[in-house]
């Protein structure tokens, strides 16, 4: 019998390993499919992506709406809008900001801030205290491991439909 020098032991161990490590690496996962990127999966991102959405659906429900007595909400929440977007880096912004009166495509389709009622049917004032007030409750759940910067912009976008809800409770 002959006898296995301890060099040739380890480099057939060594190949051994290789073989297994390169079947390993070769199991039925597609070479070339796109792996999230950070950006995709960091949730602040991804609620400020929400949250434009939301204003994005305001914005068209305020100016469906037949009232000239309604425009200073609908540009309180045009600057809420601004700023969210400011907020988004460079390459997740929408390539243009959609007009005042219509609505862009949600970055995140599904995600909804507050149902709301259809833009393109007749809105009431009834209708946008109701979503007012939704959008305000909603504010305090939206905090939790937020960054301090982005936690206050939502907190003062709540006390502002807050203030907006009160509003379009009294005649206008």
């Amino acid at each position: 019998m002959r006898s296995v020098s301890r060099r040739s032991l380890l480099r057939g161990g060594a190949l051994g390993v290789a073989a297994v490590t390169a079947a390993g690496c070769a199991t039925g996962r597609p070479v070339s499919s796109p792996s999230p990127t950070a950006e995709q999966l960091d949730p602040e991102i991804m609620l400020i992506r929400q949250l434009i959405a939301g204003k994005e659906r305001t914005i068209a429900l305020y100016s469906s709406a037949a009232s000239d007595s309604l425009t200073p909400f609908r540009r309180r929440h045009e600057a809420h809008l601004a700023e969210l977007r400011r907020r988004l880096p460079r390459e997740s912004a929408p390539a243009s900001p959609s007009p005042s009166g219509a609505p862009a495509a949600s970055a995140s389709p599904g995600a909804s801030e507050t149902a709301g009622p259809d833009p393109r049917k007749a809105v009431s004032v009834r209708s946008l205290r109701d979503m007012e007030r939704e959008s305000a409750a909603l504010r305090p759940r939206q905090l939790d491991g937020v960054s301090p910067a982005l936690a206050q912009l939502i907190a003062s976008m709540g006390a502002c439909e807050a203030a907006h809800a009160l509003a379009l409770s009294r005649p206008l």
